[in-house]
């Protein structure tokens, strides 16, 4: 595992954007672009991709602690600062409603679902007769390979 894959775990982990790791960068002074940190979360057959060196891993850790815990004399408590990391992504949600299994996008809020119902079988003795299978194909026995001995 190298510093990317660290790297990457920790943003997923921590549902951290770009912007919110520049900003913690600069906790430490330490100024990189968006585009770098880009950069290094991309895949390595990427053309633009960029090693992630210990420095940067290095001073972004120092960074996050100070983000997380604050310092002395301002402290934080870090399940406030991660609270507020969540509360941030279900807002999102909200403006931007998608249902998973539609293939159409974002749902409109304003119509309301219709309610269907099955309806009842007209005759339950048709209900329960099923078709007879019909056999396509023979049951074939391929014999393939050596004979097994015992």
């Amino acid at each position: 595992m190298n510093n990317n894959d660290i790297f990457k775990k920790l943003r997923v982990a921590l549902m951290l954007r770009d912007d919110q790791i520049v900003d913690i960068l600069q906790l430490v002074d330490f100024r990189m672009s968006k585009g770098e940190i880009g950069n290094i979360f991309r895949n390595q057959d990427h053309p633009n991709y960029m090693e992630c060196g210990d420095q940067v891993l290095r001073n972004f850790l120092n960074g996050l602690v100070i983000h997380l815990r604050g310092t002395k004399e301002d402290p934080k408590n870090p399940n406030e600062v991660l609270a507020k990391h969540k509360a941030e992504i279900p807002a999102k949600a909200e403006r931007f409603p998608k249902d998973i299994n539609s293939k159409n996008g974002p749902v409109n809020a304003s119509k309301p679902k219709a309610d269907f119902k099955k309806k009842p079988a007209s005759n339950a003795k048709s209900r329960d007769k099923k078709p007879a299978k019909i056999q396509v194909v023979e049951k074939v026995q391929f014999k393939n390979g050596k004979n097994k001995k015992s």
